[in-house]
């Protein structure tokens, strides 16, 4: 399969939105091509405090939205004594009182791609949509937008005191002011992506919900909806298989793609390694046009649509990731452009020949 590839962001080519801060990944955006067929990104942009000293970690927290300086917020940090952690996992602390806390927060940051989508234009120095003192206190990650109609609709994940890992919405006329309307998949669920259009006349979303206790490994539903508000018609649809790159969990990562054969979803699975690591590879499926809950085609067992391989991949603030965030179609129809966060530190674009990617899936029943 032939793959053109390249790094698009990196920390250092973003600024910290805090004086005394530090930007340690830039990440999964969403994307989307505007009205001049440029791209616009929504990165995924996470900052921490340089300096954690003495005895307690410096935990960032937004604490107010009065802040006009910050693009209308204030991002603080909560001091937690180290007495108090009991152990910790790549972005996570976790504490004696059985809750945790984040090393970094996350905002969204436009940046503007030029029509190929592998050259960057611009990029916003302030975020253009960050949690607020009431919701996403703890920050916003992973957003994926589509545009119905007239509007932008943007889910995301909204990290909260109270609320904990959840699904929000917004909607945007202009990708710059969004109205925000709370809470769509409560804790714990995410990877969550839309339909661009409706489906026999209910909006549609992939999505990953995750029980307390397991009976099955996590794995990737649909739900539909007549308001974008109200979730129903739920079930599983798509589940890891055992043994292989994706046995540990699933979850949906692009925009479905509309082609003449279904809708495409570029997805992730995640494995362990030998040290008990995850490692997170990109699959595909080939969803059916009018009944999207039936699968049609879908990569092999044998081998992911793409693997860590590059050192970028391999080595970030999270080891062995290729997280599929976003996929565009090509202006000449024929290729698909791959957005996805890599070692969760970079962004990077995969060009891919969408005949190969067929090629490269079992169809079902053949």
């Amino acid at each position: 399969m032939l793959v053109e590839e390249k790094i698009l962001l990196t920390p250092k080519d973003v600024k910290p939105s805090v004086r005394g801060w530090a930007v340690m990944g830039v990440l999964n955006p969403a994307a989307i091509r505007w009205s001049d067929k440029k791209i616009v990104l929504f990165a995924r942009v996470a900052e921490m405090p340089k300096a954690n000293i003495g005895t307690s970690i410096k935990c960032p927290m937004i604490v107010s939205d009065k802040d006009v300086k910050n693009n209308g917020y204030k991002l603080s940090s909560r001091k937690i004594s180290k007495t108090k952690i009991v152990g910790e996992k790549e972005n996570v602390f976790y504490l004696e009182n059985k809750t945790c806390r984040l090393k970094t927060s996350s905002n969204f940051r436009r940046i503007l791609l030029d029509k190929s989508g592998f050259n960057v234009e611009k990029i916003e120095e302030l975020p253009v949509f960050t949690g607020t003192h009431k919701e996403g206190q703890f920050g916003v990650e992973d957003p994926s937008i589509v545009k119905i109609g007239r509007n932008f609709i943007m889910t995301y994940v909204s990290i909260s005191l109270h609320e904990g890992v959840c699904t929000s919405l917004a909607v945007s006329n202009r990708l710059r002011n969004w109205k925000r309307h709370g809470i769509i998949f409560r804790e714990q669920n995410k990877d969550v992506s839309l339909f661009p259009e409706k489906i026999r006349g209910k909006y549609v979303a992939l999505h990953r919900p995750e029980g307390f206790f397991e009976f099955s490994k996590p794995s990737i539903w649909i739900s539909h909806s007549p308001d974008l508000k109200y979730w129903g018609e739920e079930k599983s649809i798509i589940q890891p298989r055992e043994n292989c790159w994706e046995s540990e969990r699933i979850g949906a990562g692009t925009t479905p793609i509309k082609i003449k054969e279904g809708w495409l979803e570029i997805y992730h699975g995640v494995k362990k390694d030998r040290n008990n690591k995850n490692v997170y590879s990109a699959g595909v499926v080939l969803l059916d046009k009018k009944n999207p809950g039936k699968i049609i085609a879908r990569s092999p067992k044998t081998h992911p649509l793409f693997s860590p391989k590059k050192n970028y991949e391999k080595k970030g603030f999270v080891n062995n990731v290729i997280f599929p965030s976003e996929a565009i179609l090509d202006l000449n129809k024929k290729d698909l452009l791959i957005f996805s966060g890599a070692g969760d530190s970079v962004i990077t674009v995969k060009k891919v020949a969408i005949k190969d990617i067929l090629s490269h899936m079992h169809f079902i029943g053949k």
